[in-house]
């Protein structure tokens, strides 16, 4: 069964470095394999950067992921997450 799947990537820079990390990502979100329902990229204090995509997919599936970048851009390993859309919510203005 299909539904929608958002991939989650967040990686934090070494010190200095989060408009570089910021950057990288960017060009790596743009260069999927295919492109996702969605995509969103955002920064958060101590050079963290995170990448949403959203798909069209089972949970399971195989879906194109944004790769780890080097070691010396990164001040620990990158952190992934997968979650699956149960319901949404509008909200009322």
């Amino acid at each position: 069964m299909s539904g929608t799947v958002a991939l989650m990537w967040e990686a934090r820079a070494v010190t200095g470095r989060g408009p570089e990390l910021l950057e990288w990502a960017r060009a790596r979100a743009a260069e999927l394999a295919r492109e996702p329902l969605r995509r969103e990229v955002l920064r958060a204090p101590q050079d963290r950067v995170l990448v949403i995509t959203w798909w069209d997919a089972a949970y399971g599936d195989a879906l194109p992921e944004l790769p780890s970048p080097e070691d010396e851009l990164v001040a620990r390993p990158v952190h992934r997450w997968r979650f699956e859309s149960l319901e949404a919510v509008e909200s009322a203005d």
